[in-house]
């Protein structure tokens, strides 16, 4: 998953896991039908969950264009369900999966290029009817309508065995074109038994672990009734135990109990608080201090973000009030700045800008010790079967870059291209500690005789702007987790010709032609070096800039129960938290 991150220095995404295993066809526990596998046995019902974010909405609800970590895990705890879910559970533990909608892990063929999941029965709409595989094959359906559902994952697009046009885009386009779209290729791509319960995927290539895929809400089930296209983000219509009672952006989100959810139908969500309050647009150190007083409706408060790092000596300097509600751990992410290769083509200027950043200052602004270590690449070192140090900071650009960066060698490598370099404009998310990291950015490129404008962007719409190429500029920040332990979720998604997060505008077709190559390697070793390789290469290319392997420290009122770091998301586990009565 990808997932983008939005906090911190880059952060979606994005959020995934650290230490994931492939996938096999029974639950985690050895059952059959994953029975028991889902939440905790601790836990009291009623009361109110209280989340904090400075964010002035979710950046997406609608199942088909959420792909941010921290709200796949709030949207699945509370709201959509998935055919699999990531256990709720601490540790390794927590990033295996158990079923969820379906009655197990799914059924691969042979050579597992089709797989084959029946879902449960009494899954319902918060209507009250009842969910069959037309609603999930419908809700996939919309992934293909790129115009309209914008910013979600396209796995559906890159593994159902559809033809490509000329173009290299997909013959379907989705559920709201109505000419010149081959709607049956899409029908033969995802078909559904006669009694509307078994839904089975026909994939253009082999995936052993598909049934990881199907945890993401993209392949969640939407009414097609109800589907108001770009305007489902606003009222999706909830298959959990909770439903949306109000929205209003820039205020607050209220969930409420949905009184058609079927517990029987449902043993992975204990559904503990009556209802759940976000509140929006709310500034961060003042959430951090409302956190640490603890009083009031506080003591039942959780937030989206990580603490901010004037807050992390006052909560890790061993006050004992702390230590039952507070975590500091790495999560799943890798923090970088993606350079958009359209808007600067030069190979020599994008390198200029990775040897000028000065990462050190970069890593003290985000906290320190406590925002993680200096990262070398976008696999992460606890994706261990894929990750190789790089290089890139010894020998990939013509001389050593140290953690401050080479603002020498970066004045040379803009002599070396031929070129005057452009003036670039830097997107970010706004927070206090980010417009910090912006002014760092911009000193230390003006070091190197780089012009650089700030553009700071609102943290809960960044994504749904800078994803958008028109308004994307020439540096971004993001931040990137493997959806699943197999960096196939990681260099096709960055930098690949369908990759859902590609920010770098990555055109590439010899780099193309080599990421198809190890999606096809079934070796799971001779992969690994394939994924090594390129993403050495994607670092001399200088499409982006690693600045951190993050870690993250959240705290929570005192009230709050079952909290813990859960590494499926590197979030806290919403759907299992209760509230101490």
């Amino acid at each position: 998953m990808k997932r983008k991150s939005i906090h911190g220095l880059g952060f979606v995404a994005i959020a995934a896991s650290a230490a994931l295993v492939l996938a096999g066809c029974s639950s985690s526990d050895g059952s059959a039908d994953g029975e028991g596998a889902g939440a905790s046995d601790g836990g009291m019902t009623g009361g109110t969950i209280n989340i904090l974010t400075e964010s002035e909405q979710i950046l997406h609800l609608d199942p088909q264009r959420n792909y941010t970590g921290v709200d796949l895990a709030f949207a699945t705890g509370y709201m959509q369900r998935t055919l699999t879910a990531y256990k709720f559970a601490e540790g390794a533990e927590g990033v295996t999966i158990v079923p969820d909608m379906a009655t197990d892990l799914g059924t691969p063929n042979a050579d597992a290029t089709s797989w084959e999941f029946t879902i449960r029965d009494g899954v319902t709409f918060e209507d009250g009817s009842e969910v069959g595989c037309a609603d999930v094959k419908y809700g996939v359906s919309r992934t293909f309508a790129q115009d309209v559902i914008t910013d979600g994952p396209t796995y559906a697009i890159s593994l159902l065995d559809i033809p490509k046009a000329e173009d290299g885009s997909s013959v379907y386009k989705g559920p709201y074109v109505t000419e010149g779209n081959d709607v049956a290729a899409f029908d033969a791509a995802i078909t559904c038994s006669e009694d509307n319960k078994t839904i089975t995927f026909n994939l253009a290539r082999p995936a052993g672990d598909f049934n990881y895929t199907v945890t993401l809400t993209a392949f969640s089930p939407v009414p097609q009734a109800a589907d108001t296209g770009e305007g489902y983000d606003n009222a999706p219509v909830s298959t959990g135990p909770y439903k949306i009672s109000e929205y209003t952006k820039g205020q607050r989100l209220v969930l409420v109990r949905n009184e058609n959810w079927n517990a029987d139908s449902d043993d992975y969500r204990p559904a503990y608080p009556d209802q759940v309050i976000v509140q929006f647009a709310l500034d961060p150190s003042a959430i951090d201090q409302r956190l640490i007083a603890d009083s009031g409706e506080d003591q039942t408060a959780v937030t989206l973000a990580g603490l901010t790092p004037e807050s992390l000596a006052t909560v890790f300097a061993g006050d004992p009030r702390f230590a039952e509600r507070s975590v500091d751990g790495f999560d799943p992410y890798v923090r970088y700045y993606t350079i958009n290769s359209a808007k600067v083509p030069n190979l020599k200027h994008r390198q200029a800008i990775v040897v000028a950043l000065n990462r050190a200052e970069l890593l003290t602004i985000a906290g320190g010790d406590f925002a993680g270590t200096q990262g070398d690449g976008v696999i992460k070192p606890n994706l261990a079967t894929d990750y190789a140090e790089s290089g890139m900071w010894d020998s990939l650009f013509g001389g050593a870059v140290p953690d401050e960066g080479n603002a020498e060698l970066a004045k040379k490598l803009i002599a070396d291209s031929g070129e005057p370099m452009p003036v670039i404009t830097f997107d970010y998310p706004q927070t206090p500690t980010n417009d910090k990291a912006a002014a760092s950015v911009q000193a230390s490129l003006a070091a190197a005789g780089i012009d650089v404008k700030l553009n700071p962007i609102e943290s809960g719409q960044y994504y749904g702007v800078v994803l958008d190429p028109e308004q994307q500029n020439e540096l971004n920040s993001a931040g990137w987790a493997p959806d699943w332990q197999n960096a196939s979720t990681v260099i096709p998604e960055l930098f690949g010709a369908q990759g859902g997060f590609n920010m770098s505008q990555v055109n590439d077709p010899a780099f193309e032609e080599q990421v198809q190559i190890a999606l096809g390697t079934t070796d799971r070793t001779a992969q690994a070096d394939l994924w090594k390789e390129l993403n050495k290469k994607a670092m001399e290319q200088a499409w982006a800039v690693p600045t951190r392997f993050g870690k993250v420290q959240y705290l929570w009122g005192s009230k709050i129960g079952n909290a813990f770091l859960w590494d499926a998301y590197g979030s806290l586990p919403f759907g299992e938290l209760y509230v101490m009565q």
